[in-house]
Formats: C-alpha cells, sequence, structure tokens
C-alpha cells in the first residue's frame, strides 16, 4: 500500500527551481531515503510533503491526504525531525515529550504511558528527570525521534539525523531508526548526503541532483545497475587516459572527476593487467590504481558526472535558497 505518493511535484524560488517535476511513491513501512548534495532539493520536498511549503506546481497525497487540500489531515499523519534543533533546553526529557503529547491532545493515561515507553526505546529512560541542555548532541537527536513518534504517525520524517554527530553516535542514531522500523512498523523518509547512511537504513533511495530525481530502487539494485567492478586510477593526465580507455571492448563505462579517472568493468581482477599494460604502452605513468565493488557514490558519479562533494553548493547558493525557503514558509504560517 502506497502511504506517499508524489505527482509531478515542483517548488520554485524566484526563478530558482529547487525541486523539479518529480514524481514517486513509497510503500507502507519502508525506509525511503533521499540521497543527494547539500542544495540538492531534499529539504524543500519534505518541507513540502510536511505542508511547510506550497508546491508551484505537482501535489503529493501523504496517508490518502492531499497536501494542498489537506494539510490537517496530512500533519495529523506525521511525525518530523528536521536539521535544526527544536527541544527546550530549559526543559527535561520527559516534559519535552509531554508537552509535545499535550498539543496533540493525546489523553494524559497514553501519554505517559507512550512517554516512558519512546524514551526506553531510544535508551533516555534513565535521564528523563534531566536537563536537555545538559544532553550530548546524540542525545538530543534520540529525544527528537523519540517526540516525532509521540503521537503515533503513519510516517516519520527525518531531516539529515545525523548531520554533524561523530562516527560512534551516528552508527547508534542508525540502530535506534532500524529498531523503530522494525518495531512500530512506522514508515521513515530520511534525508541525506551520506552514502553509508542510505545504504544500511533504506529500503529504497532516491538519486537527487538539482531538484531532479536521478534514479530510484533499491541500494543493491542501484549498485548492479552500473555493472561490474570499479577501478579507480588516479594519473597525470587524465583526460587523455580517458580517451584510451573509454572505448575498451572491456569497459563498460568512464568517467574523469576530480583529478580521477573511474572505470567500470565486469571483472577488475583481470581487467586491471589489461589497464596496466594498455597505459604502459602509452606511457601514461599510473600514480594510484584502486579496485572496489560499485558503492553509492560510484551510482551517483555514474548518473550525474561528479560526486556528491563536487556537486555541493556553494555557501552563496545555499544561503540564497534557504533564505528563500525560510520566507515562504513563514508566508504561509
Amino acid at each position: 500500500m502506497k502511504v506517499v505518493s508524489i505527482n509531478n511535484l515542483s517548488k520554485d524560488f524566484n526563478g530558482l527551481k529547487a525541486v523539479d517535476n518529480i514524481s514517486f511513491s513509497v510503500e507502507e513501512g519502508d525506509v525511503f531515503g533521499f540521497l543527494g548534495p547539500n542544495g540538492a532539493g531534499k529539504t524543500t520536498t519534505i518541507s513540502m510533503l510536511v505542508t511547510l511549503l506550497k508546491p508551484t506546481s505537482g501535489d503529493a497525497f501523504v496517508n490518502g491526504f492531499n497536501i494542498n487540500t489537506e494539510k490537517d489531515g496530512v500533519r495529523k499523519s506525521i511525525g518530523i525531525v528536521f536539521q535544526d534543533p527544536s527541544l527546550d533546553e530549559e526543559l527535561t526529557a520527559y516534559q519535552n515529550m509531554d508537552f509535545h503529547g499535550r498539543l496533540y491532545k493525546i489523553p494524559k493515561e497514553v501519554r505517559e504511558r507512550r512517554v516512558l515507553e519512546l524514551l526506553k526505546l531510544v535508551e533516555l529512560d534513565n535521564r528523563k528527570n534531566d536537563l536537555v541542555k545538559t544532553f550530548s548532541g546524540g542525545m538530543r537527536r534520540r529525544l527528537e525521534i523519540a517526540r516525532g513518534l509521540l503521537h503515533e504517525p503513519k510516517v516519520l520524517f527525518l531531516d539529515e539525523p545525523t548531520l554533524g554527530l561523530d562516527p560512534q553516535t551516528r552508527n547508534h542514531i542508525w540502530e535506534y531508526i532500524q529498531k523503530l522500523n522494525e518495531r512500530k512498523k512506522t514508515t521513515i523518509i530520511l534525508t541525506t548526503h551520506y552514502m553509508d547512511e542510505a545504504d544500511r537504513l533504506c529500503n529504497r533511495v532516491a538519486i537527487i541532483d538539482h531538484g531532479r530525481i536521478i534514479a530510484v530502487n533499491t541500494p543493491q539494485h542501484l549498485k548492479e545497475s552500473i555493472g561490474g567492478d570499479v577501478i579507480t586510477i588516479r594519473t597525470h593526465d587524465g583526460s587523455r587516459l580517458l580517451t584510451i580507455v573509454e572505448n575498451a571492448k572491456w569497459v563498460t563505462g568512464a568517467k574523469e572527476h576530480d583529478g580521477h579517472v573511474t572505470l567500470n568493468v565486469k571483472d577488475a581482477e583481470e581487467d586491471v593487467a589489461k589497464l596496466i599494460t594498455l597505459l604502459g604502452d602509452k606511457k601514461i605513468r599510473i600514480m594510484s590504481v584502486t579496485i572496489n565493488k560499485p558503492t553509492l557514490e560510484d551510482v551517483f558519479l555514474h548518473y550525474t558526472g561528479n560526486t556528491i562533494r563536487e556537486e555541493e553548493m556553494t555557501g552563496t547558493d545555499a544561503v540564497h535558497m534557504r533564505y528563500h525557503m525560510w520566507q515562504s514558509i513563514n508566508r504561509n504560517k
């Protein structure tokens, strides 16, 4: 059953197309990921789905409710954890949860039971009476996720859930997200620019770049779609190397980026010998060679011609887009 359905959705900010005619759907119980660089349109898409932003064109349905005409139904169906912190630091963990439950008019007995259950789920039950200002970044993130689940939403939106956290804390957050999806059967839609996060958590991934959906599938199918193994070569003359190898029969794809040439081949162990012989004959000096199975980074490179890091928007562009987005959100309040 489709719990989220998006049809030709677009959003413009004063001529800047942040989201460009995207369509996809999310099945109930899935963990669905938006993977793309900062400024690709991930947060703008989420903001439209949770009714904070009005689309320029197109429509979408969340739990059967139209985001344009049935906003109250959408809002009752969702939980949200945005990038920016929204906890009250002068309240305890329990008080933050309790206040949220009151806003949703959850009866007292039900509210108290759910608060304790969710604090235990994210392993904060022993800190329930501590002020949030004493919490680490990871603890605050876990509390925000627990709070987003308090009213038992059909869909939980997580916008860059581990941004700025250290690797160990990121792994803990991933465990909690997997646990709540398994236990609560909650549909989760998350945005990320971390390849390993999308690969580990998501049943399906949409690669988004410059506001457009480039590809949608399971992480495994996306990696299989570019075929075989990946050989990455660093040399002083990448352009000449690319010209030499891109027509070789054993090369299924070739890209030059950031001083490297990446080749897709069927059998790297066999083909790397051919490669070294070929480049030796052409007097091209190899500085380094690495071999690996395809990753989502390779998939992104294959479909866009750049790595996610290379696609990151400039600080000025990112600030410009966020400024116009929050202007639009404030007008819709």
